[in-house]
């Protein structure tokens, strides 16, 4: 069934003057050509999740936090997800990590990739962090990702990326792959 997949792009950074928005609008932009799936675009700056505070580990599944149980609610419709993450001192945000474990089953057994940004690495090191998390989570990360190293000059005067037509070529990739787990999993969750 065309469409039926549902994959989520969540820009993992909430700092003023951020580079994700640029990065997340190029991958989401490209995410809405593709026939094979739906996207939303999330926000964490839309989300103000407490950090975590229940007295209940998030594996238990009741979330007494209100917006705690909107997010889960949110995140339990995907079946796929994209991950758009700077590098912070080698790592990634503690916006996003706080988004990850707050909840628990709703990202179980599903795939998740990476689009991430930085210096001379392109925020590897957040991915190879990210991905340890997201096996905890009994995530599948795939090994296609993309990563945009020196992104203060990685995108011209307009907001479009420079070399835009070989990182084309990689986010194709890493949609197929994105889709092929996505469909294996949600038939087995299914």
């Amino acid at each position: 069934m065309e469409n039926d997949l549902r994959v989520q792009i969540i820009l993992g950074s909430t700092r003023d003057g951020r580079s994700g928005e640029k990065v997340g609008n190029w991958i989401h932009n490209l995410a809405l050509k593709r026939k094979d799936f739906t996207t939303e675009f999330i926000d964490l700056k839309d989300w103000d999740i407490k950090f975590i505070h229940d007295v209940n580990p998030p594996s238990i599944g009741k979330y007494s936090d209100p917006l705690v149980q909107k997010w889960a609610k949110k995140i339990n419709e995907a079946d796929a997800f994209i991950m758009v993450t700077p590098e912070y001192n080698h790592g990634y945000p503690a916006v996003l990590k706080n988004a990850l474990d707050v909840i628990y089953k709703e990202w179980n057994n599903k795939p998740v990739t990476f689009v991430s940004y930085g210096g001379f690495v392109g925020g590897s090191r957040s991915v190879e962090q990210l991905r340890q998390v997201a096996i905890e989570l009994q995530m599948a990360p795939i090994r296609e990702a993309i990563f945009i190293p020196f992104i203060w000059q990685a995108f011209n005067e307009d907001g479009k990326l420079k070399n835009e037509e070989e990182y084309d070529k990689r986010v194709e990739s890493m949609f197929n792959q994105l889709v092929w787990w996505a469909n294996a999993l949600k038939k087995a969750r299914d």
